[in-house]
């Protein structure tokens, strides 16, 4: 693959939707029921398979992501299960928020959890989280984690402080946090420019496809002539977010953790997984999936629901 697929993975197809393989479609025809959960002031968009008082499951994305990046997955996990899938406010189809806080996504996902029936069946939910989408989880987990069956870390990158400084010497200045929103006249010039962060090949481009239409919202030109398309994600998220330190956060946990990452991930190795669970007060399942980056059910979509599948399998219910 060349470099085009590193950073601009879309551009060649010109804004045609690739040929993708009969489970993807299939997944994809399971529609699922979509709501907005209003949760302190903002509705929170809302994605559930499966039958309500079946044994639950939230899945929750990374930054700047939405629910859809698992809607090719989530009715394949959705078996015998209730599933559902949410963006966190600020992105997604959710609203926005004036201010956004560790402590309002730990709302959301509970309140989400429980507007959407997964609270119904005999045993506990387990939540699963990518990325950033981990991290309100492993605060869920300390301090309501009685109230879960198990959290799921897919390719979180927790660093300890000394990891921080590390990776910031090799990465040099940060980004700003605020940035305005980008206008692009087309949908191919606006699917021209999806990327992964951190950036990394894909060689399934109908997945990457399709993630990048639900990331994309029509919106007025800046000129007032016409019309184009931005990303749906609030550009000011970050400079309006407040947390806490998660190291603080997981030596509480009240449930089971488990950790799930890319083999081939850049922001996760043996060194980040054994520090995670060196803050967990229990021992916690590790699977590291095969041919897989940061993206993990983007490259193993597969791989990932087996793996999914199997840590399910050995808690309770």
């Amino acid at each position: 693959m060349t470099d085009s697929n590193l950073s601009a993975p879309l551009a060649a197809l010109r804004g045609a939707v690739p040929p993708a393989p009969g489970w993807f479609r299939d997944a994809l025809a399971c529609a699922p029921e979509r709501s907005l959960v209003g949760v302190a002031g903002a509705g929170v968009e809302t994605l559930a398979w499966g039958e309500r008082g079946s044994p639950g499951l939230l899945l929750t994305h990374g930054n700047g992501a939405h629910a859809d990046w698992y809607s090719f997955i989530a009715p394949l996990l959705a078996r015998g299960r209730r599933v559902v899938a949410m963006s966190w406010s600020g992105m997604g189809g959710s609203e926005w928020r004036p201010a956004y806080s560790l402590d309002l996504y730990v709302e959301e996902a509970f309140a989400v959890a429980r507007a959407a029936g997964l609270f119904d069946a005999d045993v506990a939910p387990v939540f699963a989280g990518h990325s950033f989408g981990a991290f309100p989880l492993m605060a869920c987990a300390g301090r309501a984690g009685e109230q879960l069956g198990a959290v799921v870390l897919m390719d979180a990158p927790l660093l300890s402080r000394e990891q921080r400084a590390a990776r910031r010497a090799r990465r040099g200045p940060s980004r700003p946090h605020t940035r305005p929103a980008r206008f692009y006249p087309t949908l191919e010039d606006a699917l021209s420019r999806f990327r992964f962060m951190p950036e990394q090949r894909c060689e399934h481009l109908f997945i990457a496809d399709h993630v990048a239409r639900g990331s994309l919202r029509p919106v007025p030109a800046p000129d007032g002539q016409g019309s184009g398309w931005t990303w749906r994600f609030d550009p000011s998220l970050w400079s309006r977010y407040t947390s806490t330190d998660l190291a603080d956060e997981l030596p509480f946990a009240r449930c089971p953790v488990a950790i799930l990452y890319g083999a081939r991930s850049g922001l996760v190795d043996a060194s980040v997984v054994e520090y995670m669970r060196g803050l967990l007060p229990g021992e916690a399942p590790v699977v590291r999936v095969p041919d897989a980056d940061h993206h993990v059910m983007i490259d193993q979509p597969l791989a990932t629901v087996a793996a999914l599948d199997g840590l399910l399998a050995g808690w309770p219910g």
